[in-house]
């Protein structure tokens, strides 16, 4: 990058980059705006390049299970948010350790969704915890605990999301996208599920590969799904096959997707989910056995 200003040309070694892309120096403010008109172009193609870099970086690695210390799943079927401590603990040590109270803290298990309700609504009270916003907001969508109330779990998302809660932001993006609590709004959906996913949310991943392929952007789709079956997603797993065999997916990017596939699945891999997987295969069946047909 040049020293010297790109609307007057002085040099200076104080000058200030364009924020936005980083390709050029100004003297200040006066300058910026007078080369806006022919910088305008160049700097939103370099702009959106920067941004596509970050956005499809594979994540870091994600949190572990407070008690087992094996890596958490991004399957959220498979976790369990504790409202007493507000820890996020794995199936496994849910279903193997304890029965009536927290694996974690040894409190007392809720016996109601309206005693989840107290709980979170008390964290949130006491600590502003985002993680419990989210979870609350997701009690008052589906009517667990209280009647349901689709512009109050809005609200608790937005306020989880601006302190910093992956979850929150896919939350916000489902509701953009589903128009609930809010106005349909794809755009935005589109914006709060990259910023869940550039914090590591499998999930929003997969969202947004899908949003890709709707439109018919397919290369930028299988980005996404690659991106999320790594994370152990089976069914972006599933798409990037379909992708593969339509010519969108090189062989050497299918056999990378599988090898870090199968990886994130030896990694989040205990015995103890094994058997916890065991149980709810059983519960399924005696539901099944004993259900109207």
């Amino acid at each position: 990058m040049s020293n010297h200003c790109a609307s007057c040309g002085k040099a200076d070694a104080n000058l200030k980059a364009c924020t936005a892309c980083m390709m050029v120096k100004y003297c200040g403010v006066e300058c910026q705006r007078a080369h806006r008109s022919a910088h305008k172009k160049a700097c939103k193609k370099r702009a959106a390049e920067l941004f596509d870099v970050k956005l499809f970086s594979q994540p870091q690695q994600r949190e572990e299970c407070p008690i087992c210390m094996v890596t958490l799943p991004c399957d959220e079927t498979k976790l369990t948010y504790n409202s007493c401590c507000g820890k996020i603990i794995c199936d496994g040590c849910c279903f193997c350790l304890t029965r009536n109270q927290c694996p974690f803290c040894n409190t007392a298990s809720p016996r109601t969704h309206e005693e989840v309700v107290e709980r979170l609504s008390k964290k949130i009270e006491k600590y502003n915890d985002p993680e419990a916003m989210d979870y609350l907001g997701r009690c008052y969508l589906m009517g667990e605990g209280s009647p349901v109330d689709r512009s109050k779990a809005f609200e608790l998302f937005q306020r989880a999301g601006e302190l910093g809660s992956a979850s929150a932001h896919f939350s916000l993006g489902n509701s953009y996208e589903k128009g609930e609590g809010t106005e349909i709004d794809m755009k935005k959906a589109i914006h709060h599920y990259q910023i869940a996913a550039m914090m590591g949310d499998a999930g929003a991943r997969h969202n947004l590969g899908s949003a890709e392929l709707i439109n018919r952007n397919y290369q930028r789709a299988m980005k996404h799904f690659v991106i999320s079956a790594k994370c152990g997603l089976k069914i972006s797993l599933d798409i990037v096959k379909l992708g593969f065999a339509d010519g969108h997916v090189t062989k050497e990017e299918f056999e990378k997707t599988l090898r870090g596939y199968q990886a994130s699945c030896d990694e989040t891999k205990s015995e103890q989910r094994d058997r916890a997987a065991e149980i709810r295969a059983r519960k399924r069946e005696y539901t099944c056995s004993n259900s109207y047909r």
